[in-house]
């Protein structure tokens, strides 16, 4: 065990002391300790171990005097065996607490980060999208991983290092006090000997480990960026290939190079540890055999002070780093629990109700509406984390009213960046608006159960997702309770069907890392057929239909008219026969509907909309007219 609790002093001062300019907010040592309260039982079984484990420790040394003073010296061979299988037994005896704390610390520790990490996941679920275009994924992936961790290894470092070692430093000193105050006086004095070199090898060690983090961090990087799809495909098309291996056998070496000092100073450390626990030892043997050459001593007792004295350099080692081990903890928790107080920007109304089933009607009324700034959806702390705000905030959306009734399809036409998007988000309520109202059968969203709401509407983005699984699991996450004959159906009807069935696998092919074995019109059609089987009431295009070709094109609107009969329709499309077969089309320009009404309605006006017919749908319009049959 002593060995050990070197080790694990090695790895308290290992920390990084820079955390200690950093600040945590009043309040968070008590959160902390919230988290840790459901499990009291556990921890207070971790105390009696701790407490029993120490006076096993110190047990041991007084097992040793009595075998030198009333065994060897005396001559009792058989007390001597005695004493030997009690020393031998309280020595495993040590050795299960010791298993027992790590154990007890590892499971509440483990514990805390499980019951932190899925409220850290819930919470960042109900983030508005807002969040989610401001921040890196990779930042929130580490806030799950990393701080959530880190917050783990704290609480276990304080509960094994810092609770142990108090309580072992304390009965060891006692013990050592009734045995020679005289030379446990001297040991004392040697203390600070012995942890300023440990401080300074320490130190060391947290610069190096902090350089090893940044360099694996630059390695991991570049094999993120180079081993997903987009990258390894611009990679391959600008012949880099040779360069991005030079680049990437840079940074390993630099990473090998750091690891081979990160182990000789590790090693000198524990040297250096090592050192000065066998110099008081000589102390201790050289002051102690004198006095018990004088016979101020006796032998037992320099053999006891001496394996004392073993028992407490390590400890005080680790409790010479205590503050930054509090620290490490407050920071690893402060960090997680600013992410849990930033409170989400679309939440559900404690008197919400439920938009019943049936056809939908939307109404937006003077709707203006402005995209969250840093200040709403970001924190000050997590700079790294948010693109910082270069232009003022902008009026996105300027007095924008128009109705759908039920079972209508609204047509949004317009230029690039004049808010068409922006309106089909409002619907689902992705954001809120700042003035006016969107309402879904005379219910404003706001007032709406955000369950409801979902049900209610289906969408597919111009980018349509899939996820790394199965076909089948990307169309049971629109309705997990659909039957095969459903799924066969949808993909049917989203007319994919007979590709899907031309795999080997079937339903249970993956579609890769965000559907990149597919095409981008397969993964449209996919994503349609995910539509259909949640067969909402209202169904929201944002230009489901740019990505195919005009045979898919033809056959992907017959499936559209009989899906989205008798449902209410939003659709942002360039493709003229979606525009013709609207009951209504909106021309958004700038922000605001500039002018409204049927597709020779608004060719008959002239316009914005009739300039956009002339240089965007002509062409497609005499190709299509050009075409066969």
């Amino acid at each position: 065990m002593g060995s050990l609790r070197v080790l694990g002093a090695a790895r308290s001062l290992r920390q990084d002391d820079s955390v200690l300019k950093q600040t945590v907010r009043p309040g968070t040592a008590k959160r902390m300790l919230k988290f840790s309260r459901p499990y009291a039982g556990l921890l207070s079984i971790f105390l009696l171990v701790v407490i029993v484990d120490a006076v096993a420790g110190v047990a041991s040394p007084f097992v040793y005097k009595d075998i030198i003073n009333n065994g060897i010296l005396k001559q009792n061979v058989p007390l001597i065996i005695k004493l030997a299988v009690l020393a031998g037994a309280l020595g495993a005896f040590d050795a299960t607490l010791g298993l027992a704390q790590s154990y007890l610390a590892a499971k509440v520790g483990s514990r805390i980060v499980l019951l932190l990490r899925t409220k850290l996941f819930d919470h960042i679920q109900k983030m508005p999208l807002a969040f989610f275009t401001r921040t890196q994924t990779g930042a929130l992936v580490t806030r799950l991983n990393t701080d959530v961790s880190g917050a783990r290894t704290a609480f276990t470092d304080i509960l094994s290092n810092v609770v142990g070692n108090l309580i072992s430093v304390a009965l060891v000193f006692g013990a050592m006090f009734l045995l020679s105050w005289r030379i446990t006086l001297a040991a004392m004095v040697l203390i600070p000997l012995f942890l300023f070199p440990a401080r300074w090898w320490g130190r060391k060690l947290q610069k190096i480990t902090r350089e090893s983090y940044d360099l694996r961090a630059a390695m991991n990087s570049l094999m993120v960026e180079r081993f997903n799809v987009a990258g390894a495909q611009l990679a391959k098309l600008f012949g880099r290939a040779q360069d991005e291996n030079r680049e990437f056998a840079t940074k390993a070496a630099r990473v090998s190079d750091i690891t081979v000092t990160q182990a000789v100073y590790g090693r000198l450390f524990f040297m250096a540890l090592m050192l000065m626990a066998y110099f008081a030892t000589a102390l201790v043997y050289g002051w102690g055999g004198a006095l018990a050459a004088m016979h101020i001593l006796d032998v037992g007792t320099v053999v006891a002070l001496a394996a004392l004295l073993g028992r407490v350099y390590g400890p005080l080692a680790g409790l010479s780093n205590i503050q930054v081990s509090l620290m490490t903890a407050l920071v690893s928790f402060d960090r997680v629990f600013e992410v849990l107080d930033l409170a989400p920007m679309i939440q559900e109304k404690s008197n919400a109700v439920a938009i019943p089933r049936g056809p939908a009607r939307i109404a937006f009324d003077h709707v203006s509406f402005r995209y969250p700034t840093a200040a709403d959806v970001s924190l000050a702390s997590l700079e790294s984390i948010a693109v910082p705000d270069k232009l003022p905030e902008k009026t996105v959306l300027r007095d924008v009213s128009f109705v759908a009734e039920p079972g209508e399809l609204v047509a949004l036409v317009g230029p690039s960046g004049a808010g068409k998007t922006t309106i089909t988000q409002l619907v689902p309520r992705l954001y809120d608006v700042q003035s006016g109202s969107v309402a879904i059968d005379g219910i404003d969203v706001r007032d709406a159960t955000l369950e409801s709401l979902h049900q209610r509407i289906g969408t597919v983005t111009q980018e349509a997702h899939l996820f790394h699984d199965t076909i089948r699991a990307n169309l049971l996450y629109a309705k997990p309770d659909a039957t095969e004959e459903e799924l066969n159906e949808a993909l049917r009807a989203a007319q994919i069907s007979t590709l899907v069935e031309s795999l080997p696998k079937g339903l249970d092919t993956l579609v890769g890392e965000r559907g990149y074995r597919f095409s981008g019109g397969e993964k449209q059609r996919l994503a349609i057929a995910r539509l259909l089987l949640k067969a909402p009431e209202i169904v929201i295009l944002d230009e489901a239909t740019a990505h195919l070709d005009s045979e898919s094109e033809a056959a992907i609107q017959k499936a559209f008219q009989e899906a989205l009969r008798g449902r209410t329709s939003l659709v942002i499309a360039h493709r003229l026969s979606t525009i013709l077969e609207a009951d209504r089309i909106l021309v958004v320009q700038d922000g605001t509907i500039v002018d409204r009404g049927t597709h020779a309605e608004l060719l008959e006006r002239g316009g914005l909309y009739a300039d956009l017919y002339r240089r965007q749908f002509a062409n497609a319009e005499v190709k299509a007219s050009a075409s066969p049959g």
